[in-house]
């Protein structure tokens, strides 16, 4: 860690307080996923820590990185893209299963099919 030892504040004063949030922001998401009740409700909770708390952690390491190698590190943007681009469609897929799960069980609290509320008319 002595590569550390020479940073000078005004770069870990931003990359703590980036770490530091995207943490949290982790941290909100895990607690929502755990103290929500339903499935449909946990599927937005994650999504604060992988969204903006990924991101705070991308740009803290991001803006280390570039400054001690002195040359832009931009390849975690990458990185970010991907969470951004895959975090929605899976939980999409995964809301879009479990509605079509409840409705094959017949369970009581979920919405008839738009085709369904058509036939009966």
């Amino acid at each position: 860690m002595n590569h550390l030892a020479g940073i000078p504040l005004w770069i870990a004063l931003p990359v703590a307080v980036l770490v530091v949030t995207g943490s949290s922001l982790a941290l909100l998401g895990t607690i929502g996923l755990v103290r929500l009740r339903s499935f449909y409700d946990r599927l937005h909770a994650p999504t604060l820590g992988t969204s903006w708390g990924v991101g705070a952690i991308l740009l803290a390491s991001m803006l280390l990185f570039s400054w001690l190698e002195s040359r832009p590190v931009l390849h975690e943007a990458l990185l970010g893209i991907l969470v951004i681009v895959t975090t929605p469609a899976t939980y999409l897929f995964l809301g879009r299963a479990a509605l079509h799960r409840d409705r094959a069980e017949n369970a009581p609290d979920v919405p008839k099919a738009a085709a369904d509320d058509k036939a009966q008319d």
